[in-house]
């Protein structure tokens, strides 16, 4: 499978993981309402405005992804997976460039805004990131491995045959069993039997 795929996949869960800690050090920096909502206007935070439009269009990339990869699977090519550290290490970037892009907007574009790590939300938003990064990295494995589970129930029903998925876990495991047709009478004589003598 197409490398690119694999990040059109699992990218919208990491931006959207960054984005909820993101919300998540706001709140904990500035517990109180009325001044998280000054410090959020002040710092440039008005697109947030669009989250829900831009949350929309992440679903659709994804879900669009996950077909193209159930595609790319049922024709025999095989799903590539993204090393693990890019669940780490892109939200941090990612949430260090928001910030201070942000800041340089919201000023003016005068000067670029340096004094962005000393804020009380920065670093709690770059902790938060680890966390959520993981979160994000595990909903990319389900997708990836339910894009080929799915592909697999799918080549097998197109060729008639009994299906057992395995989806391996240490604390729980899914199987799906798939039967194979039967003839239209076979279904009509299953249940059929010379009658029962009651005595």
């Amino acid at each position: 499978m197409r490398r690119g795929l694999t990040w059109l996949l699992v990218l919208p869960a990491i931006v959207v993981g960054s984005q909820v800690a993101h919300g998540i050090a706001y709140w904990w920096a500035y517990p109180v309402a009325s001044l998280r909502l000054t410090m959020l206007s002040d710092s440039g935070h008005g697109y947030m405005a669009y989250a829900p439009a831009a949350l929309g269009f992440l679903a659709g990339v994804q879900l669009l992804a996950f077909v193209v990869v159930v595609t790319d699977k049922i024709r025999g090519r095989p799903v590539r997976g993204l090393p693990a550290w890019v669940f780490l290490f892109i939200p941090e970037i990612g949430f260090t460039l928001q910030e201070h892009l942000e800041r340089f907007f919201a000023a003016g574009a005068s000067v670029f805004p340096w004094w962005t790590v000393s804020e009380p939300s920065f670093w709690r938003g770059l902790v938060l990131q680890v966390p959520l990064g993981l979160a994000a990295y595990l909903v990319a494995r389900v997708l990836l491995r339910t894009a080929s589970a799915f592909a697999e129930v799918v080549v097998a029903r197109r060729r008639g045959q009994v299906v057992l998925v395995r989806l391996p876990s240490r604390s729980w495991r899914l199987i799906v069993v798939l039967l194979p047709r039967l003839g239209p009478l076979a279904g009509l004589a299953a249940g059929r039997a010379p009658p029962v003598l009651v005595l």
